[in-house]
């Protein structure tokens, strides 16, 4: 043990392995932690001035208490419930308050309300509303886009205007005034959950963070240097309703920037992940515990990420600058039950509510943005800088403008490969250039005579692990995939535990036989060089997208590139460290070298012979060494194995020579060579090989890692969504390799022990991930679920939609009992088309107080009271138009859907649409979703078509065709938190698998039809 560390940061195997080994457990180790544990929450519930943590929980539980859908009673009483919270707020904190709401301008009375005398107006907005289009999915080359659909919406916002310093006292929303040139602040977050989900994160924290910055923002000594507009919209999960309803409130022209709170998971950590530009990212700086990945954002602009949040609203429609931060995971409890207090914590308020009043802070203290002046952009905030921003290690976060990012990426794809080339000239001067170098040619007395320096050994080393552990990786990313696609829904770790030591092992092996079969001091070396070539050529890549599609998300390429750019140098610089070749040529060529006086000549023939292979030293033995036919004295440190036979696990020894000259023992004992690599290697110093590694992996691994766990958390569980279940598999796969790449120049000197355990770790994991079921009850598989009934008929159906592989929604839909004896139907989902659909005859429910039904299938009486509807022509019109009257009962929630595309149509008492690009597009719409703040409302929809427009329509069982305009009114049933409204939907709740989870299929969870032919 003494000799194998007598240098303990020597390139030998047990440095080596423990040095790297080590470094690798601390940096998972860190990763891990900080990307799994949220940070907790401080023991005084009073972290800052004016916020209570404990009441940030108690609101939180209120407001998730039941389902609290736009369509459904517990919605009011949610929305009285914040109006009554923030007066008691502002009671608390505000001297001036008084009883009087009408100071603070509820019912949207815009009436005067003196602004300087309290910090803080109130607007219950029950009058604005929103009509907007959006155009349909692209079709193939030849079809063009398909008729797109448009939204009818009345909002019930709630919106608190907390006065800044330098706001001014005129109360400038009153009669169309213009705002306050320097602008303000826009905080959001929607009080509305989804029919089958209590809104805990999604977005109930969102929620009572505002409700605590109110607080905080009102309470003395806090008043913010710019306006706050704390909006907490109505309607979100419906198409981003309520943010659209903002925009036609006089509050949505005072801001430039906004803060939006989300949640698209269930818990854990709340991410900053997306951003308009770098100068509002900094405000994010100050967050006591960042999370942040700019690769989120890339995601959003390249359309890989489908869903969307308000942050669209803001931007697209209003021209604000902001960021959005949200609870990203576990996706399997998004939109279920499972979204409730129970599976959150107060950690997770306090991590986003800290975030958020940091990011305030800053965003209303900084300098104002300013607004564009003139064209169609005005009153928009003025546009900033594409931003690259990413965490470390949760504890700060870094910020830069994507120009500098390419600046960097350009000077990289100069300077490095300039910088290599002169460091190689000089060592071709000094001639110690021994890459790619065969032999040096001697010139003496007698001749020319090359000199063997075989050193193109170890060249092609790393392209061929690479390609092998690389591709043994990709190998098993397809043979999951086959054969249980869905393991990553619940095990992502034990996938990423089979594949980082799958390439690991491969890696490993591969090295070690190159190693065995031609064994080089340069291997390290031309490893790196492979690496620098193969770096560069994909930073040309990154660089050209930095600069074409402005994609941020590859900077920590951008890193690895630098840090594999300094070690190669670091490498290629060790070489001056060499005898200079014709130095050596002279000392080992035979021709040259004198008899035993020569003790340099001695200590590198010595050292030649005991790194040759068995072939070259027979062929000595042949020549008639005499050196070579004694053979050594075995001792106590003798080798088990022969000297003559190499190994890879061979550790540095040195034979006594055969003489009685101290000083030349003494020589040689300074000159050891790794057995087997070239003689003149003796020189290289040892350490270098540890600086190199630290350059190669601490920065990359750290960003590497972090953006792998990221894009983990967010791909993981996306299958249930339709995602293809490959790319999981695949980014694993890719980041894999990324991780693991640092170690590759240095693996041929690894010790057999940590391969062969991540070999046992494999096989395990190979065999689970294999075997075992993908979901559980903690990872519960996503179904989603509707129920339609036409009310011409009485047909009602229950559609249960999911994954197509597998058979699980089998499993899921044949454990129901109302399906026992049932044929159910299958095939490809109507509104999700990569996912699969199965529809039987469903339990009626009970959404409308009616009678109870006769039977299991009810007579078309009745539901003949649910829905009703009249159309008419325009009296002495020459235009193909009518007028649809529509009102459903115990509902505000309709659409009208057309067999042949309308193209334009209005709706009685809409607001203008102010946005051009929200107008009906021109292949005409199919839908129309109409919206109503009051229970029962008729609906009158003027609708235009085409001339000659030609469809069928269905009465009763028979399809007819008529000319005109037909289709289908359709009202909408929300409400599951009354037992027995839904029987269908709790049948499912109560018997489904314990691993199978239901979410709401649209927007509403029954649909009532009837037909319609104008």
């Amino acid at each position: 043990m003494k000799t194998r560390l007598s240098n303990p940061v020597a390139f030998t195997p047990l440095p080596v392995t423990i040095i790297s080994s080590l470094v690798y457990v601390a940096l998972f180790a860190a990763l891990l932690t900080t990307h799994l544990i949220v940070p907790s929450a401080p023991s005084n519930r009073t972290p800052i001035s004016a916020v209570n943590l404990t009441e940030a929980w108690q609101d939180l539980q209120h407001i998730s208490g039941e389902f609290h859908p736009y369509n459904s009673r517990q919605n009011d009483e949610i929305r009285d419930w914040l109006l009554r919270r923030i007066d008691q707020i502002l009671a608390t904190n505000t001297k001036s308050w008084m009883s009087d709401r009408s100071k603070y301008l509820h019912n949207a009375q815009y009436h005067a309300s003196i602004a300087s005398q309290s910090p803080a107006v109130v607007f219950s907005d029950v009058t604005s509303n929103v009509t907007f289009s959006r155009e349909g999915k692209k079709g193939n080359a030849t079809a063009g886009r398909e008729p797109g659909l448009s939204v009818y919406f009345e909002g019930t916002n709630i919106i608190v205007y907390i006065c800044g310093s330098e706001d001014g006292d005129e109360d400038w929303w009153i009669n169309g005034r213009e705002p306050p040139e320097t602008g303000g602040v826009l905080v959001n977050a929607h009080y509305d959950s989804v029919s089958t989900g209590y809104g805990a994160t999604d977005d109930g924290v969102g929620v009572v963070t505002i409700l605590q910055m109110i607080k905080h923002f009102t309470a003395e000594g806090h008043k913010p240097k710019r306006g706050i507009v704390a909006l907490l919209n109505n309607g979100e999960e419906d198409y981003l309703n309520g943010a659209r309803a903002f925009s036609q409130h006089p509050m949505s022209k005072f801001p430039h920037t906004f803060l939006n709170l989300e949640g698209a998971g269930a818990g854990g950590r709340a991410a900053m992940f997306r951003s308009t530009d770098t100068e509002v990212t900094k405000a994010y700086m100050n967050s006591r515990y960042p999370f942040a990945s700019v690769l989120s954002g890339d995601a959003f602009k390249r359309g890989i990420v489908r869903s969307e949040t308000d942050y669209l609203v803001f931007t697209e429609n209003l021209g604000f600058r902001g960021l959005d931060i949200a609870f990203i995971e576990p996706r399997s409890r998004y939109h279920t039950d499972q979204d409730d207090t129970k599976h959150t914590s107060i950690d997770s308020i306090w991590h986003m509510l800290s975030a958020a009043i940091s990011t305030m802070d800053a965003l209303t203290s900084g300098s104002a943005l300013k607004k564009r002046e003139t064209g169609n952009e005005k009153n928009k905030a003025s546009p900033g800088t594409d931003a690259v921003w990413f965490d470390l290690f949760g504890q700060a976060i870094a910020v830069f403008q994507l120009h500098t990012l390419f600046a960097v990426s350009v000077a990289l794809l100069v300077v490095a490969p300039v910088i290599l080339i002169l460091t190689s000239v000089v060592l071709s001067r000094v001639d110690k250039y021994y890459v790619l170098s065969r032999n040096k040619q001697l010139r003496h007395d007698h001749g020319t005579e090359l000199v063997s320096l075989h050193g193109w050994r170890g060249f092609f080393q790393l392209p061929i692990l690479l390609i092998l552990a690389s591709a043994g990786t990709i190998g098993l990313a397809f043979l999951i995939q086959r054969l249980n696609p869905y393991i990553v829904y619940s095990s992502a770790y034990a996938v990423w535990s089979m594949m980082l030591s799958a390439w690991f092992f491969i890696a490993w092996f591969a090295s070690c036989a190159a190693d065995f079969l031609r064994p080089s001091a340069l291997t390290r070396l031309y490893s790196l060089v492979w690496l620098f070539a193969i770096g560069w050529i994909v930073l040309v890549v990154i660089t050209i997208a930095e600069r074409r599609q402005k994609i941020a998300g590859s900077y920590f390429l951008v890193f690895d590139f630098a840090a594999i750019f300094l070690a190669t140098l670091v490498a290629l610089s060790e070489l001056f460290g060499l005898p200079r070749k014709g130095e050596y040529g002279e000392e080992v060529s035979p021709s040259v070298v004198a008899p035993a006086s020569s003790h340099r000549s001695q200590s590198i023939l010595s050292g030649q012979r005991l790194t040759q292979s068995s072939d070259e030293q027979h062929d000595t033995r042949q020549n008639g060494d005499p050196a070579a036919e004694d053979d050594e004295e075995a001792t106590e440190r003798t080798s088990l194995l022969r000297s003559d036979r190499p190994t890879t696990f061979a550790r540095y020894h040195h034979e006594d020579p055969e003489t009685n000259e101290e000083h030349a023992l003494d020589d040689k004992k300074e000159r050891k060579v790794y057995l087997g690599e070239q003689p003149w290697s003796w020189s290289l110093p040892t350490w270098p090989w540890l600086l190199q590694f630290l350059l190669l992996s601490i920065i990359p691994i750290i960003l590497i890692g972090q953006v792998a766990l990221y894009l983990t958390s967010a791909l993981y569980q996306t299958p249930a969504d339709g995602s293809s279940p490959f790319l999981p598999y695949v980014a694993i796969a890719i980041f894999t390799i990324l991780i693991l790449i640092p170690v590759s120049p240095f693996i041929h000197r690894y010790t057999y022990h940590i391969p062969v355990f991540l070999l046992l770790i494999f096989i395990g994991t190979l065999l689970y991930n294999i075997l075992a079921f993908p979901f559980s009850a903690n990872n519960r598989l996503k179904v989603y679920f509707q129920q339609h009934i036409d009310l011409d008929t009485g047909i009602n159906k229950v559609a249960l939609t999911g994954i197509k592989d597998g058979g699980y929604l089998h499993q899921i839909t044949t454990s129901l009992p109302s399906t026992a004896g049932q044929d159910i139907s299958c095939g490809t989902s109507k509104l999700r088309k990569d996912l699969m659909e199965c529809t039987w005859l469903g339990l009626p429910p009970h959404v409308v107080p009616t009678p109870p039904p006769l039977s299991g299938i009810p007579p078309p009486f009745g539901y003949a009271e649910w829905l009703s509807f009249n159309i008419s022509r325009p009296a002495n019109s020459t235009r193909n138009e009518a007028v649809i009257s529509v009102a459903g009962k115990n509902t505000r929630a309709c659409k009208l859907l057309f067999d042949t595309p309308v193209s334009d149509f209005s709706v009685q008492g809409a607001a203008a649409t102010a946005n051009p690009s929200e107008k009906i597009p021109k292949e005409g719409i199919k839908e129309i979703r109409l919206w109503s703040r009051t229970w029962e409302k008729p609906w009158h929809v003027r609708v235009r078509w085409g001339e000659g427009a030609s469809s069928t329509v269905r009465s009763g069982f028979q399809r007819q065709r008529r000319q005109g305009l037909n289709g289908q009114v359709v009202c909408l049933w929300s409400d599951a938190n009354a037992s027995g409204t839904i029987p269908a939907l709790e049948e499912v709740w109560r018997f489904m698998p314990e691993w199978a989870a239901v979410s709401k299929a649209g927007d509403g969870l029954v649909e009532g039809s009837r037909a319609f032919l104008v």
